[in-house]
């Protein structure tokens, strides 16, 4: 048997009653003389040796340090026999609890809950002063509204749920924690509503929880999603939809959504997602209906924009004949140097670039650099050949119509899907058109959501009702569930 199987033996059996012996394994397991951060200390506590473990960074001074005085003073008279009756009426704090399996104790430590093991005592007592360094709940960069609340999730969970929580005030509202990774152990919070969620998509999504085999969730919720929808990797469609707004969240898990919360993960993931959740935002329902509904007929116009008007310029460019005499405006006016499908592909890169550049450039250069590039990059790339005029004006309409709507995925889906029909187009004219339209049209039809649903209802299968709710912002809220059933 090695070190590690060992180790995990050890993890599953309970510690005694002994401090030395429980002390002796904690500091083997722990390091404590290399990890600096690792703190305990030996106190003597109602006439007994008593010893208290907690990571530094992870719990509040002013809290340590009273406890620390409370429990320093008490006589043997005032000590409890035991640890239940200690956890229950001797000690001043709301949040304790007992544990006598390492594995749990160890997990609890690692979280930065505080440990107190007394002699004679044969559980460790575990105190929840936990504080996680953790910025300002304000609006998110990514999600904003022109109207409604202003606050945003941040990378602790605890703050989540409780921005959730008041919104919600039901008794219905469901916070179950879990968590996953072997060394990780991340914090996983399934929030939802007892009367209103898809209980068969609930325990599926805990099942597969329980069965996720990693050693750790390094990127938090891209890596819970690849774990949970594994099937049908190469469609690139999002079947989740991540939301930074808590009043979003809170919206979603009153439909009968169900929402994961991941810690150090400063997003909600929302699920099932159909490709209508996916294009839809906040701002469709903080504004009147009529209001609402343009916002969202224009997003949606938009987003289909983005998709066909390349591959259609490019296939009348080819095809001249077919331009009515009234758009004759739209050829291009001066001779391509290099064929236009080469100056597509080569723009669509060139803005993925401008993108990671833009993402990595300091705030103060930001400004200059953008100058520069719109100079170098627009007019100048079009006066020395490389770029016609045309192409670059369409272009950087797709380029800034992609962020009329804030899910990322979906906008690289279209790119992916855009540039396909891009390179079928040009090598088999209208054929080659057609047939990147049906990819598109196959990779959305035949995607599911990950209950199993398809993935464009109420589109298909049709539902003329449903369907109108979903195009079109009215006064009913909630006027019907999402969920075919």
């Amino acid at each position: 048997m090695n070190d590690k199987q060992e180790q995990n033996q050890a993890g599953n059996e309970k510690m005694t009653s002994s401090l030395k012996e429980s002390m002796a394994y904690l500091n083997e397991r722990l390091a404590v003389d290399k990890n600096f951060d690792v703190v305990y200390r030996v106190i003597h506590m109602g006439g007994r040796e008593a010893c208290i473990y907690f990571i530094d960074g992870f719990c509040k001074d002013e809290l340590m340090q009273k406890m620390m005085q409370f429990f320093m003073a008490m006589t043997p008279e005032e000590l409890p026999a035991d640890a239940h009756e200690m956890s229950k009426k001797g000690i001043p704090h709301v949040e304790v609890d007992l544990a006598d399996r390492w594995q749990d104790i160890l997990y609890a430590y690692m979280s930065g809950v505080f440990l107190l093991f007394v002699d004679g005592y044969d559980r460790a007592i575990l105190i929840d002063s936990r504080t996680y360094p953790a910025r300002s709940v304000a609006e998110p960069d990514k999600d904003k509204v022109q109207r409604g609340s202003k606050d945003g999730f941040v990378e602790t969970v605890v703050f989540n749920t409780a921005l959730i929580r008041r919104r919600i005030r039901s008794t219905e509202l469901r916070m179950e924690m879990m968590s996953a990774g072997k060394s990780s152990r991340t914090d996983i919070v399934l929030c939802y509503m007892e009367d209103r969620v898809d209980h068969k998509l609930l325990c599926q999504i805990k099942e597969r929880i329980k069965n996720i085999k990693v050693d750790a969730l390094t990127m938090n919720q891209e890596s819970l999603a690849e774990c949970l929808y594994a099937r049908k990797w190469y469609n690139p469609f999002p079947k989740f939809k991540y939301t930074e707004r808590p009043d979003t969240a809170a919206a979603q898990v009153l439909e009968g959504n169900l929402i994961l919360l991941v810690d150090t993960s400063p997003s909600a993931m929302i699920l099932p997602t159909t490709a209508f959740d996916a294009v839809e935002e906040a701002d469709d329902y903080y504004f009147p209906p009529i209001t609402g509904t343009y916002i969202r007929l224009s997003r949606f116009l938009i987003t289909l924009l983005t998709y066909f008007l390349t591959p259609t310029f490019l296939l009348l460019m080819t095809n001249r004949q077919w331009i009515p005499e009234n758009f004759q405006f739209i050829v291009l006016k001066e001779q391509e140097n290099i064929p236009l499908i080469w100056q597509f592909l080569i723009l669509e890169l060139a803005i993925d670039g401008l993108r990671l550049a833009a993402i990595n450039t300091p705030n103060m250069l930001s400004t200059p650099l953008s100058v520069m590039a719109a100079l170098v990059l627009g007019e100048f790339s079009v006066n020395s050949g490389w770029f016609n005029a045309e192409v670059m004006l369409y272009m950087a309409f797709v380029a800034i119509a992609n962020y009329t709507q804030s899910n990322y995925e979906m906008g690289y889906a279209l790119k992916f899907m855009r540039i396909i029909t891009l390179i079928l187009t040009a090598i088999f004219g209208l054929p080659g058109y057609i047939a990147g339209v049906l990819l598109l049209v196959v990779s959305l039809v035949g995607n599911r959501t990950i209950s199993g649903e398809s993935y464009v209802y109420p589109l298909f299968p049709f539902h003329a009702k449903r369907l109108f709710t979903r195009m079109f912002r009215t006064r009913l809220p909630g006027a019907l569930p999402r969920s075919k059933k």
